[in-house]
């Protein structure tokens, strides 16, 4: 049964000082909406075995499927696989075929360093497709992907597919009207359709509308039947277009 629900876990000190910008969950959030599963939790950590340990655990006992992004690199502070390892009980082993496509790429200029990254938490699942052939590690439901966005981004399709779940059906109106006035009638319209998630989003700079709400759910006929009753809740006059 492909996950309903997921969980991300950010890897890097150098995201916790603000040395690098995080590139990847806006890009994973995404991709699993599209696919109709939930990114229902971010957590961003440090380079420290004990604490991606204790969160990886955490989280894949809490979700269908955890995704971790970082750690995965030769040098002192990749240390996600250590991590995930210890989070499961298992040892940390080196991977034959991680290893040859490693000394493949590198020939004559391999290091040790180089080789840090065919090691693999023992009984890892090792996902790879004819374009993508550096394989994704999965661990029960932990999926490691490296931190490197361009990276990052290559190697999700390999996984997409068992991922996708029935879609999430989205509606959005387009207003004049302020949260203030808008709160009254999205309180009520909440109350009456519990399946949908509304949400409501100022744009302070925007000549065209000052705020978007939008309607998602799984069941479509509940999303358009909560779209048609917040319309009437609202004036004609102050809605700019719906979609």
């Amino acid at each position: 049964m492909a996950p309903r629900n997921a969980a991300a876990l950010v890897i890097g000190n150098e995201i916790l000082s603000g040395k690098i910008q995080e590139g990847n969950m806006v890009f994973l959030a995404r991709e699993l909406r599209e696919l109709g599963v939930a990114l229902e939790r971010i957590v961003v950590v440090p380079d420290d075995v004990e604490v991606i340990a204790r969160d990886v655990l955490e989280l894949s006992r809490a979700y269908d499927a955890v995704f971790t992004s970082g750690g995965v690199g030769p040098t002192h502070d990749d240390v996600t696989v250590e991590a995930v390892a210890r989070a499961f009980g298992r040892r940390v082993v080196r991977d034959p075929t991680m290893e040859g496509l490693i000394r493949a790429f590198y020939g004559t200029r391999l290091t040790e360093g180089h080789l840090k990254m065919a090691d693999v938490p023992e009984g890892v699942r090792l996902v790879s497709s004819e374009e993508v052939r550096w394989p994704t590690m999965v661990v029960e439901n932990v999926y490691l992907f490296p931190g490197i966005p361009e990276i990052f981004r290559a190697k999700f399709p390999v996984v997409r597919e068992r991922f996708r779940q029935a879609p999430w059906h989205l509606r959005m109106i387009f207003t004049n009207l302020d949260e203030g006035v808008l709160k009254a009638p999205l309180d009520r319209v909440v109350g009456r359709f519990p399946a949908v998630q509304i949400g409501s989003y100022p744009k302070l700079t925007d000549p065209e509308y000052r705020v978007k709400l939008t309607l998602e759910g799984k069941d479509r006929a509940q999303v358009d039947q909560a779209t048609a009753a917040l319309l009437a809740e609202l004036p004609p006059e102050e809605i700019v277009r719906v979609e």
